[in-house]
Parts: C-alpha cells; structure tokens; sequence
C-alpha cells in the first residue's frame, strides 16, 4: 500500500480520500439543476444512428478517433437469434467499425474480442467496451462472465482490459489474462460480495494515475484507483454516489474543472429512462447533478420515429442507455448511445449518435 500513497495523496487536495486512509468521511450533499434550457441535456441534437447491422443486435458504442482523423467505434454485438437478454450476457462480442466522420456513416471492420469459450473469468460474453488512448497505446476496457446461467450471474461479472498499437490489433490482454478488477475480498467494503459483480468500466486518467469507475452492489458507482495503467487498482470502501434507484453505465471525464460521470437513470431521479451528469470537486464525492440526456423522442419529432420497436427495457418507453462521449479538444462533441427501442422498427436493436450544440 505504502508505493501508492503518493498518489493517493495527490489525486486531491482538501482530503478526498480521507475515509480511504482511515477518517472520517465529510458530508455529502446533493443539489440537482433544474430541467431548463441550460441543462447538459438540452444541448444535445440528434443525429440519427450510427450502428445499424442487420443480423445483430448492436449496444454501446464507443469512440475514438485515430492520427488520420478517421471514427472508430468498439461496440458490443450479437445474433439476432438471441434475444437481448440473455443474448448480452452469453453471445456477446465487440466489433470494431469505422468512418470518415463523427455523424457515420459506420463500417464493420473487425472482430475485436469474444469469450474464451475456455474456463476463464471471461468465457462468455465479452460486453460493454470503452476505448481510450493512453501515452503511445490504445486501451480497452470490457466486461465478461464465466458462467451466463443465473445463478452464478450476475455475480461473476469482472473488469477486463487489453490493449495494442493500432485501433486495428492485435490486442493484449493486460495481466496474463486481462483481468483488471474483481469484487473485492474485505468483507467490510460496501460492495464485497456483489450481487452483480463489478461491471460498466469507466476509466479517466487523471493527475498522473488511473481512475477506474464501476457499477457495483446496488447499482451505485464505486471508485479504484493506480498509479500505472494495468493496476493494481485499489478500490474504495465506500461507493461514490448515493443514489437511491438505479443508475448504471458511467463514462468519466473532466468538463469545467470538475470531474463528470454520464450515467442512465433508469427509474427516475430525475426523468425517468433519461441521463444524469454527475459532478464532483475531487472524484470521489460526487455531490452535484444535472439532467445528462432525455427521453429519445424529446429530440426526434413524431413523424421521425416509424413503428418503433421494443427489444428490452419498458414498453413505450424509448430510453437511451450505455452513453459514450466523444471528446474533441477535450470537450464534449458528440455522443453514442445504445437503445432497446429501435425507433424505425426493425428485427434487431442500433445504436444512435448526437451531437452537442
């Protein structure tokens, strides 16, 4: 523990970490921005989809774009012929597909990463992808499970992470076999045991370590941190949100010197089957939040949805989920989002895109 400190002790000022090292933990408090025309919500256009390939469902799209300029989003996906559910959590694998521009649209390229098939932690169902860059490599974060039947899962979910020098592969899984994080082993953190694992990687780089948010026990967002990239990561003994129904899908990042989690609010927080932008001085309290994203027919009038159709999630409700950022000059440009409703109908769920205005 003692080689972490240092960064620990840097990450912030004031004593964010305080209750990590042992002390008290200050208040939280949390203020939430109305739902008006200056919500990061509202600044949001739609754009239209930007993963539609027939014979899969397609989920979470996330982007990065290369030294020539070209998009590439990593995303999760399946045959059509296993529903939504269980089809995520037993057939999923994440493809790779590219464009000349933000907006798409988005070609198949390649197979990035499936389950081992073997008795791996990841064996089935390689899910949920998010793609940075870090110094000269490309990192993917992903989540896998060894066994899809329930029980075991949702519980044996755990973290992975591969990387490599072109968004082309080869990847590496980091740590042998790409583990990166597990529920944790002290029965006195607030997640040990997890019902559902640890899932939902979201990773920042942040003052010269690694910041590594999750959904954990309860559907709260919990926080481990590095010095170096491939961990160890320590988690905290106590999670970073407290929110009382369901959140999920976090993508981390700095926006007005705060740092920001998107996540989906699933049961209404603040709108129900919408976003919540979350903020925090420190990265570990995050004591603030703002309307992240509406429903999807709050950006796409009537006569642009035709026969929608629901393939998971509430009826009638068309809700976006897994958002993914697009930063440009590190700023919010654009941003993709799975759905269960496809909203031109169709045979499979498609991934949509919008633009910040």
């Amino acid at each position: 523990m003692d080689n972490r400190r240092g960064f620990i002790k840097n990450l912030t000022a004031g004593g964010a970490l305080l209750p990590f090292l042992g002390l008290p933990e200050r208040p939280f408090a949390v203020t939430a921005a109305v739902k008006g025309m200056g919500s990061f919500a509202n600044r949001w256009q739609f754009v239209g989809v930007s993963i539609h390939e027939p014979g899969y469902h397609v989920w979470g799209a996330s982007p990065i774009i290369d030294e020539q300029g070209k998009v590439h989003l990593f995303a999760a996906r399946w045959p059509k012929q296993y529903n939504v559910d269980p089809g995520w959590r037993s057939h999923s694998e994440i493809a790779h597909y590219v464009s000349d521009s933000p907006e798409g649209p988005f070609r198949f390229s390649d197979i990035v990463m499936k389950g081992t098939g073997k008795a791996t932690w990841d064996k089935y169902a390689a899910h949920n992808p998010t793609i940075h860059k870090v110094a000269d490599e490309y990192v993917l974060l992903y989540i896998g499970n060894s066994d899809y039947h329930q029980p075991p899962h949702p519980s044996n979910q755990c973290i992975g992470m591969a990387v490599s020098k072109s968004l082309y592969g080869p990847w590496k899984k980091v740590n042998s076999d790409g583990r990166l994080l597990t529920p944790p082993a002290n029965k006195n953190y607030w997640n040990y045991k997890a019902s559902n694992g640890v899932v939902n990687p979201a990773l920042l780089p942040y003052k010269g370590g690694f910041l590594l948010y999750f959904k954990s026990q309860g559907a709260l967002m919990g926080l481990a941190i590095a010095e170096n990239l491939t961990g160890p990561y320590v988690q905290l003994p106590f999670p970073v949100t407290k929110n009382n129904k369901t959140i999920e899908d976090g993508y981390a990042f700095v926006r007005e010197g705060k740092i920001c989690l998107l996540t989906t609010d699933n049961h209404g927080i603040i709108e129900k089957g919408g976003g919540i932008l979350w903020k925090s001085e420190d990265g570990v309290h995050f004591n603030e939040y703002e309307p992240g994203f509406h429903l999807i027919n709050e950006y796409v009038k009537p006569s642009g949805i035709k026969n929608p159709a629901w393939h998971y999630g509430p009826k009638n409700i068309m809700k976006f989920e897994r958002p993914q950022l697009l930063l440009i000059t590190d700023k919010p440009a654009y941003l993709y989002l799975a759905s269960g409703c496809n909203i031109y109908g169709g045979n499979t769920t498609v991934n949509y895109v919008m633009k910040f205005k």
